[in-house]
């Protein structure tokens, strides 16, 4: 007995040290590299920022090589527009969406009357990306942004400026940067703003004397509203069409575009109809919209276009327009409160 009792403490003496000891930190950036130094010293005088803290918080960051792969990858690029819409469009986003309304009516009927956005657009929006703050993003935006910003070349000046407005971001509002998570690249809070759409758009609603992006919903309607309606959203203007085509109709797309470069009436000439009154001179843009069994269009107006500049694909916006719908046919027709 004796014996088996000194076997053990030997083996829990020998495990100690293991038990206590941290995981081996991940290798940091190199912050003698030419362009991290040019990046500091250009933020550091433009922002009259300390260099000190500067350097600090970046030999915090950590490579991120997942993030690279990911960036190469978006779904909205690799899935047909009917796949990708089953992401987003499917009975638990719509029923959940349905709850977030019934939770939060209040509020979003009073942001819609003061900036003439919808509510299902706000819930749409907040059901796609993030299943309405279910899912705000598991990687360091601090990571992100640094490997996007300096290891990611094909974007290297995008991100590094959303460091900066990280950076400054932390510095308004008061977060610890060590913590902050989102997404992939970047995005934070419900809404998924990026540092520098936080700072431009996001709104103090509830007069706490903090924009909230993650657990203040009347700040985060409000300012998904206030972005919609400073990029250019028409209260009470169409969103989207879905597209009927002449036998003999004669057209192109081009996938890349998401600019108003057609109206309706110059879609017409071509054999492209839609089943809405409003004037030919409007300005539209088509949009493939395939389904399992074939091809198929539709066409987007300005307020389409806005939703675009929240995410820049079509797929992405043809979601929103189509669980904003859902959600609200199923509010309207008066859908049981939940349990």
């Amino acid at each position: 007995m004796k014996q088996r009792l000194l076997a053990i403490l030997v083996v829990c003496a020998a495990l100690a040290p293991l038990a206590g000891a941290a995981a081996p930190k991940h290798p940091g950036f190199d912050l003698s590299r030419a362009e991290i130094r040019a990046f500091v010293a250009q933020i550091v005088k433009r922002d009259s920022l300390s260099r000190r803290r500067v350097m600090k918080l970046l030999a915090n960051a950590e490579p991120q090589p997942k993030i690279i792969e990911a960036m190469n990858k978006p779904a909205e690029h690799v899935l047909e527009w009917w796949e990708y819409r089953a992401l987003f469009v499917n009975e638990t986003r719509i029923a959940e969406g349905v709850e977030f309304w019934q939770a939060h009516r209040e509020a979003l009927q009073r942001v819609e009357a003061e900036h003439g956005v919808p509510a299902e657009y706000l819930v749409a929006i907040l059901g796609c990306e993030t299943r309405y703050g279910r899912i705000t993003g598991h990687d360091r935006v601090l990571d992100s942004l640094a490997t996007l910003a300096f290891d990611y070349p094909a974007r290297a000046e995008f991100f590094r400026s959303e460091l900066e407005q990280f950076i400054l971001l932390v510095r308004e509002e008061h977060l610890d940067p060590l913590t902050i998570k989102g997404s992939y690249a970047g995005a934070m809070g419900a809404p998924q703003f990026m540092p520098s759409t936080y700072r431009r758009y996001a709104v103090d609603a509830s007069n706490d004397h903090k924009r909230d992006l993650w657990n203040n919903w009347d700040d985060v309607l409000a300012s998904i509203a206030n972005y919609l309606r400073q990029n250019g959203w028409q209260p009470g203007a169409p969103v989207l069409a879905d597209a009927r085509l002449d036998p003999d109709a004669d057209f192109q797309i081009d996938p890349g575009s998401l600019d108003l470069g057609a109206t309706l009436e110059g879609l017409s000439a071509h054999g492209v109809r839609v089943d809405l009154d409003i004037p030919g001179s409007t300005p539209a843009m088509l949009i493939s919209a395939e389904q399992q069994d074939g091809p198929a269009y539709r066409v987007g107006f300005n307020n389409f276009r806005v939703i675009t500049r929240y995410n820049r694909s079509a797929r992405y916006a043809m979601a929103v327009n189509d669980l904003a719908q859902s959600v609200a046919a199923r509010v309207r027709a008066g859908a049981a409160p939940p349990s």
